[in-house]
């Protein structure tokens, strides 16, 4: 275990994060949010509800944290009598390498600061690049991002994946998607009336977790492959238009580049033909990501009635070719930030990017 002095310095960090950048989300994401950081807290499991009241009373006295926390800096972090600072990820975990503990610093959506200290559960090598499964978390910020790149290394927190998967779960239910439905069924988590069977949710979390663990880690070797849209190019973005519909493109085409690349996650779908992940990835698929590759959809519905894995290679071919040209035109409309007002570059992107997806003004 972490030394109390370093453990208690990074959640409270985390709990800065929170004070300084809570407000990057949409009301509805930051309930779910922070309801999931009460639950981790608590040790409660992702399918549990607890009272309402218990957690409005919780929620009041983390806003009084952090109204207490929103002017403060973060902390250097107390390494071996010395002053470490925060996002200095390697000295850290030079530290911690014979305790079997990770710690993460990075920025997350809207470059919202990211710090948590989990266990680590499993050290290997994935089509050639370092991957680190994480277990029980010590320290924690609001996001809880379940998938991240940290130095070239791919870290997948499995505490964050069982959130994500048993919430996207129930958020979908009411919509009844077929897709859903489909993976469901493919899982055994149907009952006998079409419906899922929470008990067998409760009962196989942990395996399905485990068969999609894969879907998080080719995700994020898409990311580290050479892509259309560079980092340096989604920075400007969020540096300029901080939680703007043109953020949220970006992220959405770069999240769509690296799915689609060949070694990404539908290559690797496709390659094993994993069926139920598939599934899963159309029922997941919505937002900007769903109007950026149509092509995945409606494959997937052929797929239903045919069987034909040759579709969706198609449609991932087609969606890739499509999305690297929105990446191009959105690379080359923010380099003209260099020489034009930002009012006048989200003009352009509105009208060349934005109007032909429905969104925008032409």
């Amino acid at each position: 275990m972490p030394d109390s002095s370093l453990f208690e310095t990074i959640q409270r960090n985390c709990a800065i994060s929170d004070a300084r950048d809570s407000g990057v989300y949409s009301l509805c994401s930051l309930i779910l949010k922070l309801r999931n950081l009460y639950k981790w807290e608590e040790n409660v499991e992702p399918w549990e509800e607890p009272e309402p009241d218990v957690v409005l009373d919780w929620i009041s006295e983390r806003e009084e944290l952090w109204e207490s926390l929103k002017d403060e800096q973060y902390h250097p972090l107390p390494i071996d009598g010395r002053l470490v600072d925060p996002f200095d990820v390697e000295t850290v975990n030079a530290h911690l390498a014979d305790r079997n503990f990770m710690y993460g610093a990075g920025y997350g959506r809207s470059l919202k600061s990211v710090f948590f200290l989990a266990e680590v559960l499993v050290r290997k090598s994935v089509d050639r690049k370092p991957v680190v499964i994480l277990g029980r978390e010590k320290a924690r910020e609001l996001s809880g991002l379940p998938a991240m790149v940290q130095d070239g290394t791919i870290i997948i927190r499995r505490e964050q994946v069982r959130f994500f998967l048993c919430d996207q779960i129930n958020e979908l239910l009411p919509a009844a998607k077929k897709s859903l439905q489909h993976a469901l069924g493919l899982y055994g988590l149907l009952g006998n009336d079409g419906l899922l069977d929470r008990q067998s949710l409760i009962e196989k979390l942990d395996h399905l977790v485990d068969e999609e663990m894969p879907t998080f880690i080719y995700h994020e070797l898409g990311e580290l492959q050479e892509q259309p849209l560079a980092s340096a190019t989604l920075k400007q973005i969020v540096a300029a238009f901080p939680g703007s519909l043109i953020e949220f493109l970006a992220r959405a085409i770069k999240d769509v580049l690296a799915d689609t690349h060949a070694r990404g996650l539908l290559g690797h779908i496709v390659a094993e033909k994993k069926e139920a992940s598939l599934s899963l990835y159309i029922s997941f698929l919505g937002g900007l990501r769903k109007l950026l590759c149509p092509e995945i959809g409606e494959a997937f519905f052929s797929f239903l009635e045919t069987g034909d894995w040759l579709l969706i290679e198609q449609a991932r071919t087609t969606c890739r070719r499509e999305t690297g040209r929105r990446a191009e035109t959105l690379t080359a409309l923010c380099a003209e930030l260099a020489n034009e007002s930002p009012q006048k570059v989200q003009k352009d992107v509105e009208r060349e990017l934005l109007a032909p997806l429905g969104l925008g003004k032409p």
